[in-house]
């Protein structure tokens, strides 16, 4: 019991200080999957303690990019739940078409996969050429790779039966050309992503969307940063703009309910209200 609370008091202050020097603020993480992977992290460095990584964290560049990196570990596919892809096209897509310019923003998007399999279902649906993805993440390793477009070619040809599932009317292996082990996605794809780095936790929200993705980021949030979170996408958001979440996510007991309305239940889809929105917390 007591190495337990000292072990939480070192956890705090290393995120502390990671605030205080770098401006990432883990804070607001939920505690369990923070606490699972600073100890995670303390292996990986070969620290003794918890503690022993603050100054490590403070003063070396290499110790605080290796924090990082298992604090934002990116977890994506292709057409990853194709049934919510399958609803964006069915039942958002359409809707959105009513605007001259569709601004989309994928927060929190990882190595990109996501973004790319909502271009191809834009290309698809004649969309794409007047649509704008911001696809956001705090993690620079990930958000790299997100902007070469290349991927584990076996992973890519193991996603076809998804891109069929999610309503693909063409051929999936049109969308990437194969390089030895690895593909590439299409040049395409990529004319209307712009990748960028942002941090849920801290930076303000985009303008203007019509759709936020921002799929299975959430579940590592307490309910104060989700609450958060969830303010910064209504008011972002245009009135009638939509909101997809993961499907272990929900808006139910958050603060923000009230600027939504469920759409599809099993897809997590939400629509954002006409009204004003709720003030989001600070």
């Amino acid at each position: 019991m007591v190495e337990s609370k000292v072990e939480d008091i070192e956890i705090s202050l290393l995120l502390e200080a990671v605030f205080q020097r770098y401006g990432y603020d883990f804070r607001g993480y939920a505690r369990a999957s923070i606490t699972r992977r600073t100890r995670q992290c303390q292996e990986a460095g070969g620290f003794p303690r918890i503690a022993d990584m603050i100054p490590a964290v403070l003063h070396d560049a290499g110790s605080f990019t290796l924090l990082l990196r298992h604090f934002s570990i990116p977890v994506t596919e292709m057409f990853r739940d194709p049934f919510v892809f399958q609803a964006v096209r069915t039942d958002i897509l359409p809707l959105l078409r009513t605007w001259p310019h569709i601004k989309i923003w994928l927060a929190g998007c990882a190595t990109g996969e996501e973004a790319y399999s909502l271009a191809i279902v834009l290309k698809e649906e004649g969309l794409y050429d007047r649509a704008t993805l911001y696809a956001t993440d705090l993690n620079a390793e990930a958000l790299e790779r997100a902007r070469t477009g290349i991927y584990d070619l076996g992973r890519l040809r193991q996603a076809t039966r998804s891109y069929q599932a999610a309503g693909g009317r063409g051929s999936f292996s049109e969308y990437f050309h194969a390089n030895y082990d690895a593909g590439v996605m299409n040049e395409s794809l990529r004319e209307r992503i712009v990748f960028s780095s942002h941090n849920l936790a801290t930076d303000s929200a985009f303008g203007d969307m019509h759709l936020v993705f921002c799929r299975n980021v959430l579940i590592y949030f307490n309910r104060e940063l989700q609450s958060r979170v969830l303010g910064l996408f209504a008011e972002c958001l245009v009135p009638g703009g939509f909101l997809c979440l993961g499907t272990k996510e929900d808006i139910q007991f958050t603060e923000a309910r009230g600027n939504f309305e469920e759409v599809d239940r099993r897809a997590r889809l939400f629509k954002r209200g006409i009204g004003p929105c709720v003030a989001r917390p600070s």
